[in-house]
């Protein structure tokens, strides 16, 4: 059977059961079920149907740890309703277009701390978890930085067998923690979402080894393409691979650690889940990772206020510094890269998922945007400039407001 005909078939088995779909009275030989793996192969290539019910109850589907809230939660007051008629393009009505249009979970945006706009669709609702993609890559990275602050992990320039001695005489031998966290490790990858035959539609798909997590088998495997340092080639398996290092440096699944070092202190108002590999029970750091809508959007507060919980940054200041100050990157020239952030020239940064997740911060504005969607495809050019577009007139909604404030006031 060819891997596009499987993924078909897989595809449709899963949807039976994610959409609660059921026949009886069939007879005859069963398939075999699919791997926790081959399923999470299959979601790149899940229907609209399937994306519209399947990201809110990842955890349900796949098995997952989870990153429990504590008893304090950090209010969200709500501001004044964000003028939105000064923009043609962002009256209520065009939002609720681009909302239908883009199949858009959720939305919501903080200035200044408050709520200044929130919007759900899907029949996604408040209490409701959406998975995060990629959104979960730029977590891991933070967590490596909470764990560089307490001395768990040494130096962002050790190398990878330092915390994953299986990695000694591989292409990542020689390769270092900050080339992880800058997608630069030199190593042959292949990102493609439409790709059945791609490393990403791949890493998950083959049988456990040794006990190992299905990155770390697939990943020794690789050969080097580039010399460590020298080229940016984005690596979804990589960030697992820094989930791992996260894990064996602390002693604790991500998870956990998100919990204790975020979700509770920060005071986060619901439990996040986060998917495990099959293979060796870790979280899986390059995505996984599901929450609601509001504590995506404290988890953007949490890095506007520069890592800090109670008046003390809990993030080690190197890790800041170059987490939001954008790396070279020649395949997003118009962004930069920094430690597993999307940065851009004004000083803003965002964590990305396929799909259409974003958490967006803008310092310079004290702003913070959310979008959680399920886009008709993995990520595309008109896709994205969409967002942006949509990005860019709450930005100029904010300066409009404030540019009306600070006015003068008029001569009678």
């Amino acid at each position: 059977m060819s891997p596009s005909r499987f993924h078909h078939l897989l595809a449709a088995t899963l949807a039976l059961a994610l959409l609660g779909c059921t026949t009886g009275g069939t007879t005859g030989t069963r398939a075999p079920e699919p791997t926790i793996g081959e399923q999470r192969e299959a979601v790149l290539f899940w229907s609209q149907a399937e994306r519209e019910a399947g990201f809110r109850r990842m955890q349900a589907q796949f098995p997952s740890d989870v990153a429990s809230h504590g008893m304090q939660v950090r209010e969200l007051p709500a501001g004044e309703p964000l003028p939105l008629s000064g923009s043609a393009w962002l009256d209520d009505d065009a939002l609720d277009g681009y909302m239908d249009r883009h199949h858009v979970a959720g939305l919501m945006v903080l200035h200044d701390g408050k709520v200044r706009l929130q919007r759900h669709g899907l029949g996604f609702g408040p209490d409701d978890r959406w998975e995060s993609f990629s959104v979960a890559k730029s977590v891991t990275s933070t967590l490596l930085g909470i764990a560089l602050q307490q001395g768990d992990i040494g130096s962002l320039d050790d190398t990878l067998p330092t915390y994953i001695h299986e990695l000694a005489g591989s292409a990542y031998d020689g390769v270092t923690v900050r080339q992880l966290l800058t997608m630069t490790s030199g190593v042959r990858w292949n990102e493609d979402y439409a790709d059945d035959q791609s490393d990403v539609a791949q890493m998950y798909r083959g049988a456990c080894v040794d006990g190992q997590a299905h990155v770390l088998s697939y990943l020794r495997g690789l050969p080097r393409q580039w010399a460590p340092g020298t080229h940016w080639n984005y690596n979804t398996a990589e960030t697992d691979l820094l989930g791992i290092v996260v894990e064996r440096a602390t002693g604790h699944p991500l998870a956990h650690y998100l919990s204790d070092t975020i979700w509770k202190p920060y005071g986060m108002a619901a439990d996040a889940t986060w998917i495990r590999d099959e293979c060796d029970g870790s979280n899986t750091g390059g995505s996984g990772l599901s929450a609601t809508l509001e504590d995506y959007a404290r988890l953007g507060q949490f890095m506007l206020e520069g890592g800090r919980i109670d008046g003390e940054s809990v993030i080690a200041e190197a890790w800041m510094q170059g987490a939001v100050q954008g790396h070279g990157s020649e395949d997003a020239p118009e962004r930069g890269y920094g430690y597993q952030w999307w940065t851009d020239t004004d000083g803003s940064y965002s964590a990305v998922g396929i799909f259409g997740q974003m958490v967006y911060v803008d310092p310079s504005r004290d702003l913070v945007i959310v979008q959680l969607a399920a886009w008709p495809r993995a990520t595309s050019s008109e896709l994205v400039k969409a967002r942006r577009d949509f990005v860019d007139a709450i930005k100029q909604a904010v300066d409009a407001e404030t540019l009306e404030r600070q006015a003068p006031p008029g001569r009678g």
